[in-house]
């Protein structure tokens, strides 16, 4: 009887196969970004370029806000400031208080992809990229390559659709009195679409599915309640309730 071969990585390679130069992996880490999440998460660029221009920022702007501030969610927050007459000070808290969601992912995804030869640099740069797409790409593509490549693979993959986003916002900005605004708004939740599916799709546990329910029906009171708060609220209510659920079920299941 034959042991059944594990199926191989988008790299093309066994898990096992690490012995190719890190230059070579970055390569390959590019190349996935003919996939599904890039391609949605450039459709959501399309969006923002058009906003941006909408908003009344200028393309240089535009293009440095897709640089700098990587969230997507995060760059509509600051548009919104913009438009609304803000000031710095409020732009700047509104966009941290929005980045706050991310520091957990970061948490979660720097261990999967770091070894012990990691430089401490690299380490922030990387962070750096950890939103919503790069983030799903690590924890579930990259975590399955030879610990030795997975940097290198995952900072191919992220500084690649970072570039894209960059020249997508500069295409959308100059083409964007042929997109109707609504389209705009539109094509800028593709991204939290993609992401809330892929989470259902990746979830282990009940409880996993459970904080995704809890949070979406949370959501429309707490925005209303406290729209500065609502995702931080929305996470730790949603999360908190799930999780004692998921723990009282495993309690009666081990009592039976």
């Amino acid at each position: 009887m034959t042991t059944p071969t594990p199926p191989l990585p988008a790299s093309g390679l066994a898990p096992g196969d690490d012995g190719a130069p890190l230059r070579l992996w970055w390569l390959r880490g590019m190349r996935r970004f003919a996939s599904v999440p890039a391609v949605v998460l450039m459709g959501a660029f399309i969006g923002f370029g058009a906003l941006a221009r909408e908003s009344g920022v200028t393309l240089a702007q535009a293009m440095v806000m897709s640089g700098l501030i990587w969230a997507l969610p995060s760059k509509v927050v600051l548009l919104g400031v913009i438009a609304g007459g803000g000031t710095i000070t409020t732009a700047a808290v509104a966009v941290t208080l929005s980045a706050v969601r991310l520091m957990p992912m970061v948490m979660a995804l720097i261990p999967v992809i770091r070894n012990a030869r990691t430089p401490r640099w690299v380490l922030y740069f990387a962070a750096h990229f950890v939103a919503v797409t790069a983030w799903v790409f690590g924890m579930t593509e990259v975590a399955a390559l030879p610990r030795r490549v997975r940097m290198a693979y995952f900072l191919g993959f992220a500084t690649t659709i970072q570039l894209g986003a960059m020249a997508v916002t500069a295409l959308s900005f100059a083409m964007s009195g042929a997109l109707p605004l609504i389209l705009a708004a539109a094509l800028v939740f593709l991204t939290p679409l993609y992401f809330t599916v892929s989470l259902w799709g990746a979830a282990r546990d009940v409880a996993d599915r459970l904080a995704l329910v809890i949070g979406i029906l949370l959501l429309p009171a707490l925005h209303q309640l406290t729209p500065q708060f609502d995702l931080l609220l929305t996470g730790l209510i949603g999360g908190t309730l799930a999780w004692l659920i998921g723990r009282r079920a495993r309690t009666k299941g081990a009592a039976r």
